[in-house]
């Protein structure tokens, strides 16, 4: 992360900022090239996001007066490394109507908090399971 803020004057950050940018292996955004990918110095390990690179989004996000995006942002960095599948079950039952009560959002909020240290998104996922509780929104439709 960067020593000073980062603000919108830092947006794209790819073309302003390429040295706060590494990949998941260290390597520096620069380093990703044609001639390197052609050499097989670059693979798709170094194409993913890091959980850095999108906490950076996220306080240019909130420099912006973007709130929400800059939280969303930041429980997408905890995402990163979490398996699809778990990802997508959570998904699965955000949507109303996919649980039948706020048990399955609960426990899939203690899976993300325990297991993986997104501590963030569990947050986000009780949050929901209360409101969709509140809302009368876990009448199982399916």
């Amino acid at each position: 992360m960067s020593d000073k803020k980062l603000t919108t004057a830092d947006y794209p950050l790819a073309e302003k900022r390429p040295e706060l940018i590494r990949g998941p292996r260290g390597a520096p955004l620069d380093s990703v090239t044609l001639d390197a990918v052609l050499a097989g110095d670059v693979t798709l390990q170094d194409l993913r996001i890091t959980p850095d690179a999108l906490r950076l989004q996220a306080e240019v996000a909130r420099d912006a007066n973007r709130g929400t995006l800059g939280a969303n942002f930041d429980r997408a960095s905890e995402l990163v490394d979490v398996p699809q599948d778990v990802i997508m079950q959570v998904y699965e039952l955000l949507r109303p109507g996919r649980s039948k009560s706020k048990q399955p959002l609960l426990d899939a909020a203690g899976t993300l908090r325990d297991t993986y240290g997104a501590t963030r998104m569990a947050d986000f996922v009780e949050e929901a399971a209360h409101v969709y509780e509140r809302r009368g929104l876990f009448t199982h439709r399916f």
